[in-house]
């Protein structure tokens, strides 16, 4: 009767055990659940091909499983991105949704991604899922928000930066099955942008809500970055100690100027950041023995500077400089830590063609491409220049996009873009101070409507002696 019926299910609920059932709309099932489970959650790790990140996140995966098996509460599906398909686009999430979603779709409630360096406490991020309804539209996360309108985020809600928020995702964050499912159906049904993917976390936040008809992100204090009570997760560092720093004479930094440039931005390198170089050569339009300058044959062009970068990476690999492991290509307006550049180079084996630093996509919903933005600064091991000098693969014009022009010959060689987000494209004020405020960043970019010497001394100048980073 009803009353024995009514009993039974509260003394389901009281023991917590799962009550679920099926939903068949669309041909789709999954178990919507009042009461989630482990095995009803996969951890997508964000994972990166290099072979340092991927063992990195491989350790991630492991230390979950292992943390399950102890919890003896089930065992969650644990995906490593790099390993889901062969496209190294999936990195920006929205192209691996629809192969999540076949795999994993008719039975998980939840879709939880993660950094690398995450660490996540496996029992409090249930007691998080738990509060809200699985059989509901969810998106989850630790909050972000622009104080005033940013050039990466296109100047978007700029009457009221604020009032729009993303994720944090060195925090982590969650899909709900029904949101994976309709943000599936969409990216397989629309004829979705195919330009440039640039802030992975605000411009997934803006695809999910959709001008308002998908749901914003639901703040959730247990998702952290800094160790505190009662946290799901917790985030170790994007600078990580991989030993000593390499030696200065292991990296040749190459800066690119013009002329025109010679006498305002130069002085700011000079001011700042020259000093910590050990072998550093400027790259002009013309020769001037004050500075000095090298010219490289290569007219100056307004944009582009492809022939110009060329013949840096001809360079590079000639006897007329020292021979190092590491090219570092910036521009003039670029400010750089090159000591903490060269504790995370430590990480990277250079025998290993590796492309490093901040990671933009063109057009990977269509098959595209990704590239290191060279404002922020392109790090590239002496065999990846030595395979790209090889191939056939070049600019089209001296005045290409040089960024876009070596992701996309990388991308043809098989070479992976390795992602730091320690390299800034933009100004710190471009970016969320709450999120930069808690990095060790390495570059910054752009000298527009700020002091760069100061901007240098505030974020990237160690109190530490140098000798000991």
């Amino acid at each position: 009767n009803i009353v024995d019926e009514f009993k039974f299910e509260h003394e389901r609920i009281r023991l917590a055990l799962p009550l679920c059932f099926p939903n068949h709309s669309s041909g789709y099932i999954f178990h919507a659940c009042l009461f989630t489970e482990l095995e009803d959650v996969v951890i997508g790790i964000q994972s990166q091909r290099n072979s340092y990140h991927a063992r990195r996140s491989g350790q991630r995966k492991v230390e979950i499983l292992q943390q399950a098996a102890r919890l003896g509460q089930g065992v969650p599906v644990v995906v490593l991105l790099h390993e889901l398909s062969q496209y190294e686009g999936d990195w920006s999430i929205l192209p691996a949704l629809p192969r999540l979603f076949a795999k994993y779709g008719h039975s998980a409630s939840w879709l939880f991604f993660i950094e690398e360096e995450t660490e996540v406490t496996l029992s409090a991020l249930l007691e998080v899922l738990n509060r809200y309804p699985a059989q509901e539209e969810w998106f989850l996360g630790k909050r972000l928000r622009d104080n005033e309108a940013s050039i990466i985020h296109h100047y978007a809600f700029s009457e009221d930066p604020s009032s729009f928020g993303y994720p944090d995702t060195a925090a982590g964050w969650a899909l709900s099955a029904p949101l994976l499912k309709r943000l599936t159906e969409r990216i397989q049904s629309e004829n979705l942008k195919s330009d440039f993917t640039i802030d992975l976390k605000h411009e997934i936040a803006l695809f999910i809500w959709e001008e308002g008809h998908g749901p914003k992100l639901t703040a959730v204090p247990e998702f952290c970055t800094e160790p505190r009570d009662g946290c799901a997760t917790t985030f170790t560092t994007y600078l990580p100690d991989c030993g000593d720093p390499v030696s200065k004479n292991d990296v040749f930094v190459a800066v690119k100027t013009c002329q025109k440039f010679h006498s305002d931005r130069v002085p700011v390198v000079k001011a700042t950041w020259e000093k910590d170089a050990g072998f550093l050569e400027y790259y002009s339009d013309v020769t001037d023995a004050s500075i000095p300058t090298i010219s490289l044959g290569v007219p100056n062009t307004e944009r582009g500077h492809c022939g110009k970068t060329f013949a840096i990476l001809r360079r590079f690999l000639s006897k007329a400089v020292p021979k190092a492991d590491w090219l570092l290509i910036v521009d003039d307006d670029t400010l750089i830590s090159l000591p903490r550049l060269r504790q995370l180079l430590r990480c990277y084996n250079p025998k290993e063609a590796v492309s490093l630093g901040e990671r933009y996509g063109y057009g990977l919903i269509q098959k595209g491409y990704s590239y290191t933005t060279g404002g922020g600064g392109m790090v590239l091991s002496r065999t990846a220049v030595s395979r790209l000098l090889s191939s056939s693969c070049g600019c089209y014009s001296d005045d290409a996009p040089d960024d876009m022009v070596l992701g996309r010959c990388f991308t043809t060689l098989g070479v992976p873009i390795t992602h730091s987000p320690l390299f800034h494209q933009a100004r710190p004020d471009d970016y969320s101070e709450e999120m930069i405020s808690t990095q060790h960043a390495i570059s910054f970019h752009k000298h527009w409507n700020v002091d760069p010497v100061a901007v240098y001394r505030y974020w990237l100048q160690d109190t530490r002696p140098r000798d000991e980073l």
